[in-house]
């Protein structure tokens, strides 16, 4: 795989440098609230424009479908890249149409632009190679060259990850070259004690990186609302708690396999339970009760991990080599229950470990909770991408940038 550092070495000055980012932010209106994935793709924009190439950023944002919509414009976020980089940045109102061919034909060395939202183009998502491969030739006349830099999609076979790079010389970004190497000191020769610590949502979501850990990891730590599902397979109560019953029969398998192989696989003892979910917008106090994990009331529902499960799993951190973290544990967006999550960052920040925060939530959670994101080991702008790479998957946007 060719590095931005070759490229740049081989010369990139007049010449129109595509670079797939993934600016694909959260957003409150058009306000930004979180701009961790554009300040990632920054270093290789940068050196591209200081190189004296013509760049021309594109990315997807939301789910619009396959036609534009105001709601998903990449207007606030190619604001905000000219911010963070000190520069104006042109912005084009189309992806492949007028706007986007003038503006790019406006560009001198050292220059930037950004081209609306991809997934504006319905041959951007499309499953017909032939729809996705016209719009890659499109895409493929606005640049000389390809840079790939958008890692949180690069498990996506979409036109402008995988087919455009087969349409010019390609090499991978600062921010993919980062992402592959810290994702192999998780894969290949790791340090050990290796824990890795799942949360969020669905365990259907992580199932597949659960079966590939339990012959890797030395400890899994779960929590978040996949946690229950974990805890009913041992039999318990778990109220009105998200859960996910057709799941347990394959929990029960994995918890088999983990005590067979000798991993320990550790759930939460106690729980922070309430009657209603919490109102995120206006975060009014909650009322909750704290309970054994397997004693949670049938009225209830479990909303994040208990203090003793916060200090256990603080406790499997400590002698940790290796930590990677994938979702929070329980709905940290509400102050009352961000407890659980703030406490394992703490550990993961407190520990000796190298420390992968994988993304999506995690990361979002991370720089919600005030944490500082240099002291953790590395904080993943693609939680999906990396879920896949971990479960030992072919990636098709890191298999199109292989020479």
């Amino acid at each position: 795989m060719k590095t931005i550092d070759e490229l740049l070495a081989e010369g990139v000055t007049g010449k129109r440098v595509f670079v797939r980012a993934d600016l694909n932010v959260p957003l409150d209106g058009t306000t930004i609230t979180d701009d961790g994935r554009i300040r990632a793709v920054v270093p290789t924009v940068k050196a591209l424009a200081d190189a004296g190439a013509r760049v021309v950023v594109a990315s997807h944002l939301g789910r619009p479908k396959g036609a534009p919509d105001p709601v998903f414009s990449l207007a606030p976020a190619a604001a905000r890249l000219g911010e963070l980089l000190g520069t104006d940045v042109a912005f084009a109102t189309d992806t492949v149409g007028e706007s986007a061919r003038t503006t790019v034909d406006g560009l001198t060395d050292g220059r930037i632009a950004v081209i609306e939202n991809l997934r504006f183009n319905a041959g951007e998502t499309s499953k017909d190679d032939a729809e996705r491969g016209a719009f890659a030739d499109r895409l493929a006349s606005l640049a000389d060259l390809y840079v790939g830099d958008g890692f949180g999609a690069v498990h996506r076979k979409h036109a402008s990850v995988y087919d455009l790079p087969a349409r010019l010389p390609h090499a991978a970004g600062h921010l993919i070259a980062t992402e592959v190497g810290v994702l192999k000191k998780l894969t290949e020769d790791v340090k050990r004690p290796y824990v890795v610590v799942l949360g969020g949502a669905k365990v259907s979501d992580k199932l597949a990186v659960i079966d590939e850990l339990l012959g890797k990891a030395d400890r899994l730590l779960i929590g978040g609302g996949m946690a229950y599902t974990f805890l009913k397979a041992q039999g318990h109560e778990v109220g009105i708690s998200l859960l996910q019953e057709d799941q347990v029969p394959t929990v029960t398998e994995y918890m088999e396999r983990a005590e067979k192989h000798g991993v320990e696989l550790v759930l939460p003892v106690d729980i922070l339970a309430a009657s209603d979910f919490p109102d995120l917008k206006t975060k009014a106090p909650a009322e909750f009760i704290t309970v054994d994990a397997d004693k949670i009331p049938s009225d209830k529902e479990g909303l994040d991990i208990g203090p003793r499960t916060s200090e256990l799993y603080a406790s499997k951190i400590a002698d940790a080599e290796t930590v990677f973290w994938n979702g929070p544990l329980g709905v940290f967006e509400h102050p009352d229950y961000a407890g659980g999550t703030r406490e394992i960052a703490q550990a993961l920040v407190d520990g000796k470990a190298f420390t992968v925060v994988g993304g999506g939530d995690s990361a979002a959670a991370v720089r919600t909770l005030g944490f500082d994101e240099n002291a953790f080991g590395h904080i993943s702008t693609g939680g999906g991408a990396s879920l896949e790479y971990l479960e030992g998957k072919t990636l098709p946007g890191l298999a199109a940038l292989e020479d």
